[in-house]
């Protein structure tokens, strides 16, 4: 795998677009700029890779808009050392942009295919996440409780143990919905009961699957 100039070049055209879509975070910023995203593409998709494009990558999911990408991240406001729980590792982008970021990210996968793919790309970057290969709807406890949690897929509802593995004053930011199309919400826990929810607007994500994992 090679990152070249020309690479780093359309990179930076990324990041500007995704500035003038509204992407504040200079550390979002910075991470997507460290973080090749051809990397994580099939060879065919190289120079389409740093355009805003969500693009397949198997098992049925695909690698979201790099702008989808960025406005999460964003609302989740890291802080080094933050412990972020991620459902839904897919191509291992996200994962790596949050590591890159100086997060402690634990990962939950449900297509064994795209985790085992992920690990090794995520691993050639040197970070060192926690990855499972599992079902995100349970979070995973045995970490818990988390500064944030990040959902990459749409999801129905939200999962009560999800809620539980927040901390006071932790983000859950998660597509809320059925269809083609979901809500971007983010829930703050204000207490061990209590959460604000924030909306903002439509994305589009593929399914979040409950009880399936292959």
């Amino acid at each position: 795998m090679q990152d070249s100039y020309k690479h780093k070049g359309m990179r930076k055209l990324l990041i500007k677009e995704l500035i003038n879509k509204g992407i504040e975070s200079q550390k979002v910023a910075d991470a997507f700029q460290a973080i090749p995203r051809h990397f994580f593409l099939d060879l065919a998709f190289t120079e389409q890779a740093y355009t805003n494009k969500a693009f397949q990558i198997g098992a049925g999911q695909t690698i979201s808009h790099p702008y989808t990408v960025a406005f999460q991240t964003q609302l989740l406001e890291i802080k080094k050392r933050d412990k972020i729980l991620e459902i839904g590792t897919g191509s291992g982008f996200q994962t790596s942009i949050l590591c890159e970021m100086g997060a402690k990210v634990f990962s939950i996968e449900r297509h064994k295919e795209l985790h085992v793919k992920a690990k090794k790309l995520i691993h050639h970057f040197n970070f060192n996440p926690k990855l499972s290969f599992g079902d995100g709807y349970k979070g995973w406890p045995a970490f818990a409780p988390f500064d944030s949690i990040l959902v990459t897929c749409g999801a129905p509802f939200v999962p009560d143990e999800l809620k539980d593995q927040l901390k006071i004053g932790g983000r859950l930011v998660i597509p809320l919905g059925e269809g083609a199309v979901q809500r971007m919400k983010r829930y703050i826990k204000v207490s061990e009961t209590e959460f604000e929810e924030e909306d903002y607007g439509d994305f589009s994500f593929v399914p979040m699957l409950e009880d399936k994992v292959n």
